[in-house]
């Protein structure tokens, strides 16, 4: 790995304890809260950098879970597998595609990501099951939903989400891992935290209809830099930092 860039691991370090002051302050453990590097945007050195500043955070914790990177458009996902490719094989990092995915990117994708998160159609659930079936694969997903109901956030409404995602479980080469959701851009803290429980409803009631494959899905990835307070104290189990970690994004070169 590349010498750390200056500044991530202080900041990276800096979210660590904002999540778990929020967890305990939620009356939960914070290992139960684990951080995901939102990348979007940010060049493989950089990337490489802030997984080298989570292993050795993680490491004196004493997790030996692997590291979460979350990337939101397919082709920047694509672009930095292969300076992530070593350390996805040996299990210590998870490559999650955490933006919108169309079915004509599902092979892209699955030859990057060892999760997609932004399942939300029955659609691309069954386009990714029959690309994993003919892989000989199984791919751990989480069904997007939209709690907002913003028309700029993709995702299936609240009230279809446990249809969906029963569906989801059932299909071959799919795991069924839980659901995420992007809060509501608003200043009103009780309406963000507000969907966030619904989230956790949605998953509450899935687990509890005892649907075949749903018995796992138990993750709830929601909160961001902004909101991950809200999003700890209403049970998020990942949370998606960019750029608290990374700092202001870089200007795409045009």
């Amino acid at each position: 790995m590349p010498t750390e860039c200056p500044g991530i691991p202080a900041r990276l370090a800096a979210v660590h304890d904002r999540v778990a002051d929020a967890a305990r302050a939620a009356g939960r453990d914070p290992r139960e809260v684990r951080v995901l590097l939102a990348t979007k945007t940010q060049d493989a050195e950089t990337v490489l950098a802030g997984v080298r500043a989570a292993v050795d955070l993680a490491a004196a914790a004493g997790d030996v879970r692997p590291v979460l990177v979350g990337e939101n458009r397919v082709q920047e996902l694509v672009a930095k597998a292969p300076a992530l490719a070593d350390l996805v094989g040996a299990g210590k990092v998870e490559a999650h595609l955490i933006g919108h995915l169309q079915k004509n990117k599902v092979n892209q994708v699955l030859a990057a990501a060892t999760a997609v998160d932004s399942v939300d159609s029955l659609a691309l659930a069954t386009a990714l099951s029959t690309r994993c079936q003919r892989d000989g694969r199984a791919l751990d997903v989480l069904v997007q939903v939209n709690v907002s109901g913003e028309a700029s956030k993709s995702g299936v409404a609240p009230d279809e989400a446990g249809a969906l995602a029963v569906d989801v479980a059932a299909l071959p080469g799919l795991r069924l891992a839980g659901f995420m959701t992007i809060g509501a851009r608003s200043d009103d803290e009780a309406l963000v935290r507000a969907g966030f429980a619904r989230l956790r409803a949605v998953r509450d009631a899935v687990l509890a209809s005892g649907a075949p494959g749903t018995r796992d899905a138990r993750e709830l990835s929601m909160g961001m830099t902004g909101d991950l307070e809200l999003a700890v104290a209403e049970g998020a189990t990942v949370v998606r930092v960019g750029t608290a970690v990374f700092g202001a994004r870089p200007t795409p070169a045009r």
